[in-house]
């Protein structure tokens, strides 16, 4: 009997949110927030997305955890106390349990029947799983003659993963996108984190600048130094 590890996952995903919720200091939930990227990218993997699961990793593990620690080095690293609020805290509870009633109707996971594996979808793993057994079939040297001229090969991707080919060739134009508003948001904050860096620098005056003496200015300086008394005499 295979034991189901997603619970696992779910259950540490629920610990990990919570001690980001409770902590004073920033820079401990900054790092509490890149686990919580590397549990939910274990948990993708389970579920056989593993493009999802990349992605989670490099983006919520990786550039945003970087990109946190960086605008920490630049502000406080404790929470300043606010007082509470109810309304918040209750729009989010609202929230929560309408999104557990829209769940109460749904198929199973990982359920054949559900309306997501009926329609469009049964089509593309009919197409993928007949240009995978043509791939493989020709990757062995098994493949007939007959076989050749089919059109099986041109129906699908063929990789193994029914949800890497679908987002790589399907869904290609959609991941394209995904990734330009990904690189999009990660310039927008390196311009702001380097725009605040420069305004917390202080600015040099005028005045501040530093000027050689001439020789006339040093000449009066020596001269305005030996008519000061020495400590001790009177005049």
């Amino acid at each position: 009997m295979t034991f189901p590890i997603e619970p696992i996952f779910f259950i540490l995903l629920i610990i990990v949110g919570v001690l980001v919720a409770r902590l004073k200091n920033l820079y401990a939930a900054g790092m509490l927030t890149g686990i919580f990227s590397v549990l939910s990218a274990g948990l993708f993997t389970l579920m056989d997305a593993v493009d999802v699961a990349f992605t989670e990793a490099a983006v919520g593990a990786g550039i945003s955890t970087v990109l946190i620690l960086a605008t920490l080095s630049l502000t406080s690293h404790e929470e300043n106390q606010q007082p509470p609020r109810i309304l918040p805290f209750g729009v989010v509870i609202i929230v929560g349990l309408l999104l557990v009633w829209g769940t109460i109707g749904m198929k199973p996971y990982g359920d054949a029947s559900a309306p997501m594996h009926t329609h469009l979808a049964k089509q593309f793993k009919d197409k993928e799983w007949k240009a995978l057994q043509y791939y493989e079939k020709e990757h062995n040297g098994t493949l007939k003659p007959e076989e050749v001229h089919t059109g099986e090969k041109s129906e699908g991707i063929g990789l193994p993963n029914l949800v890497t080919s679908i987002l790589a060739s399907y869904r290609g134009y959609d991941t394209m996108g995904e990734t330009g508003v990904i690189f999009a948001a990660g310039v927008g904050v390196v311009l702001l984190l380097s725009t605040r860096k420069k305004k917390l620098e202080p600015e040099k005056t005028p005045d501040s600048v530093y000027k050689p003496e001439s020789e006339a200015e040093s000449e009066e300086r020596h001269i305005a130094d030996a008519e000061v008394p020495a400590e001790g005499e009177h005049a």
